[in-house]
């Protein structure tokens, strides 16, 4: 279901939009048409979250239209399961495209009539050189390249080896489609591109109709003049290949052969710190079993973003706040949690839950004395109601706020010391228990009666930790999630391979006991629990029989301490 965006962070201006504003202003557009165009060969990741939101982000604050295409051009790499799942994550994180979802395939047969017109032209070619020779044919970034043996077939040959390729004649490989252009430009793009290829692999859309694909240089530019695409924004890796889709572009606008001349605008892609964002290197971690699958809450996938507890408006907030500029984009995960972190703050509501127990006797405890208290899910949001928070004779509190030694300034229980019990008495810890291998059995504490809901008199008592009842606590499989890699860029160490840094303690599985309101949860539901982080109900193995929360981020970023 698409979350309405009613929450989205505040709109940052930027140079792209600067010139959308400009284009409008001038009327050399009307309206504005964006596109999204992923290749279904893996689920999306973080860095196309941030391009999702800027494309159909600016479509929707500018009244525009955001096509969704997929760039389905390689059968070898792609599948149905991609296609859903891209779609999904798009109407997750909040977003609706234009009309129905729109595929490359859609334009394979005005591709290859685009290509037979080139051909008439005189602007292509049909080559047999093997691709180790059109390597060292292209030249490099120093010394121009040199024509193929094959550039002068004339139009004829071409447009008959070129129709013999397209019924199947030639192997894999024997045979590419090339534009003429120009082997000494400067432009390494401009060196005769190949534009079509021989490659016999079912296709998700077309099945076996094809044996021969359109690059994505072609196509692409091709696909968006045909749908009328005013602004093209992609990533800067492709503003050497700006040239190049102008150059197509132009040659069939001015014969008149396509609706619109849409512009391609750069803008530097996300990096983010202790990830891999490498479709290759995810499906590795996949395949490979080094992860449970592309939604594995480690990953840097929307699907994993989204297991993990993530809020579309925390991804759309740390997008707006990366930013649309040609400078690198390299940021800490630590600045997509703190945007999580602030979304979730005002958002979720809070209940008691303790991951790592130590038993407490309330040895003063009476049924007909100790009270209870009502709380509030969140101090600040009343409409989230409230619920009982019942105390039992034995309840359970987190082993780290007791120490026997106490520490200089701990402030939380000790032999002889007193502590609030959030939403509850004051106790004081009288007497340790041990096993016998020394081990803390539990603790024997007593209750300040006149202390519910109000100051003891005559002291102050600083400390204030969470608890729930043995009795009446639910216990729940929690899976403590943390950082995948261990190093900040995994895939650009010199002489090692990425995965050698996979963290070993990025998931801990642990039995943890959370107060009964927690028995209402659904799926995907979200909490804080207090003083230890925010955590959500799995989106698949919860239910109300065997809990399994996920633990999104803690309360602060504790990674460098």
């Amino acid at each position: 279901m698409t979350e309405k965006i009613d929450n989205i962070a505040p709109t940052v201006s930027n140079f792209i939009r600067n010139i959308v504003e400009e284009d409008l202003k001038s009327g050399k557009h009307s309206q504005i048409i964006t596109r999204f165009p992923p290749e279904p060969n893996g689920y999306l990741h973080v860095g196309h979250a941030k391009a999702v939101c800027h494309n159909f982000g600016l479509a929707k604050d500018y009244a525009g239209l955001c096509n969704l295409r997929f760039d389905d051009t390689n059968p070898e790499k792609e599948n149905d399961e991609y296609v859903r799942s891209i779609q999904e994550d798009i109407s997750w994180l909040g977003f609706d495209w234009n009309g129905e979802a729109k595929y490359a395939s859609d334009y394979f047969d005005k591709l290859y009539e685009f290509a037979e017109w080139f051909i008439n032209q005189g602007l292509a070619y049909v080559d047999d050189l093997t691709a180790e020779e059109m390597r060292e044919y292209r030249g490099t970034l120093t010394s121009p390249g040199k024509n193929s043996p094959y550039r002068e077939r004339t139009i004829a040959e071409n447009l008959e080896l070129f129709r013999r390729m397209k019924a199947g004649e030639f192997a894999d490989g024997a045979k590419v489609l090339r534009l003429k252009i120009d082997m000494t430009s400067p432009n390494m793009n401009l060196r005769d591109p190949a534009i079509y290829r021989i490659k016999r692999f079912h296709h998700i859309r077309t099945g076996d109709k094809w044996c021969i694909y359109p690059m994505y240089d072609y196509t692409h530019c091709i696909s968006d003049a045909l749908e009328s695409i005013t602004h093209s924004c992609c990533s800067l890796e492709f503003e050497d290949h700006r040239p190049l889709y102008d150059w197509v572009v132009d040659k069939l606008y001015l014969a008149e052969l396509l609706p619109a001349r849409p512009r391609q605008i750069e803008f530097s892609r996300l990096e983010l710190h202790y990830t891999v964002t490498s479709k290759r290197k995810l499906n590795q971690l996949v395949t490979e079993g080094l992860v449970s699958g592309w939604d594995d809450p480690r990953m840097p996938t929307i699907s994993g973003m989204r297991r993990r507890g993530y809020t579309p408006a925390g991804i759309r907030l740390f997008a707006t706040r990366c930013g649309i500029s040609k400078s690198p984009n390299i940021v800490d995960l630590g600045f997509l949690e703190t945007a999580i972190r602030d979304d979730l703050e005002g958002a979720v509501p809070r209940v008691m839950a303790v991951l790592n127990p130590l038993k407490v006797v309330l040895t003063n405890f009476a049924s007909d004395k100790t009270g209870s208290r009502e709380a509030d899910f969140h101090p600040q949001h009343p409409e989230f109601g409230s619920r009982l928070c019942e105390l039992s004779k034995e309840i359970y509190i987190d082993a780290d706020d007791f120490q026997e030694i106490p520490e200089k300034g701990f402030q939380r229980l000790t032999i002889g010391g007193e502590v609030r019990l959030r939403h509850s008495y004051v106790i004081k810890c009288d007497e340790l228990i041990k096993n016998p291998d020394g081990m803390i059995k539990e603790l024997h504490c007593s209750i300040d009666h006149d202390t519910l809901g109000k100051n003891p008199e005559g002291r102050k008592v600083k400390g204030v930790i969470h608890w729930v009842s043995v009795e009446k606590s639910v216990p729940a499989e929690i899976r403590l999630y943390d950082r995948l890699f261990t190093v900040e860029e995994p895939d650009n160490v010199d002489g090692h391979d990425f995965k050698e840094f996979i963290n070993p303690e990025s998931l801990k599985t642990i039995t943890a006991y959370i107060e009964p309101a927690i028995k209402t949860a659904r799926n995907e539901d979200r909490f804080q629990f207090e003083r230890v982080g925010y955590f959500v109900a799995d989106r698949y193995d919860y239910s109300p029989d065997k809990p399994v929360f996920n633990k999104t981020v803690g309360l602060k970023d504790n990674w460098r301490k």
